[in-house]
């Protein structure tokens, strides 16, 4: 029963991540949460701009866990934050790509089953366990915000969502409509790279 509830969960937090955030409302660097488009909320209400974030895990780097949970492929084409702690998909392409998603324009996405095991076994080796500050940083907001409600329901209560995410929003006019160029982690400067640390890289297991 709890395995088919939690699988029931995951198919909702996938759907939910899937849906389209409209953040016309929600000004570039904003911190009025309040506005955030309801794709990008969580239930714990936790958030942090990209500058925020980066400053917080400089002043404490030991004590707070920073973790990208985009996909592998998105890692090592796009780049990711020099200063995550590892890579821990929230979902996750099938190993072959072989099926298509009609309405996204993309090869489908899987909830990784791994996700909270994952994450606290990177935890557990920087000697952190559930009360542990936690930053989550995503595409664009939407995926950090379930993760967040996932990682609440396993007992986690400072997990820290990035609305704006590593690539940010698209541009909704001009010449550059439908680019990810409004905000986020990489449109801040951000230190970024595309060289991956194996060490820090997700394996399923």
């Amino acid at each position: 029963m709890v395995r088919v509830t939690f699988k029931r969960w995951l198919a909702v937090g996938l759907l939910a991540v899937l849906s389209v955030a409209l953040a016309a409302d929600w000004a570039p660097s904003s911190t009025d949460w309040n506005q955030l488009p309801e794709a990008k909320k969580s239930k714990l209400g936790l958030y942090l701009t990209p500058q925020q974030a980066y400053e917080m895990k400089k002043k404490d780097p030991q004590g707070i866990a920073f973790f990208d949970i985009r996909t592998r492929a998105e890692a090592m084409y796009v780049g990711w934050p020099s200063d995550a702690d590892a890579l821990v998909p929230f979902v996750e392409h099938p190993e072959l790509m072989s099926d298509w998603d009609d309405k996204r324009f993309m090869y489908k996405l899987e909830p990784n089953q791994d996700f909270v095991p994952e994450l606290e076994r990177r935890l557990k080796a920087m000697g952190l366990g559930k009360e542990a500050t936690i930053i989550l940083i995503c595409r664009s907001g939407d995926r950090s915000s379930k993760a967040q409600d996932r990682l609440q329901a396993a007992g986690y209560t400072k997990v820290y969502g990035v609305p704006e995410g590593f690539e940010g929003d698209t541009a909704k006019a001009g010449s550059k409509a439908g680019q990810r160029v409004v905000n986020g982690w990489k449109n801040a400067n951000l230190p970024w790279t595309y060289k991956l640390d194996r060490a820090r890289m997700y394996f399923s297991h």
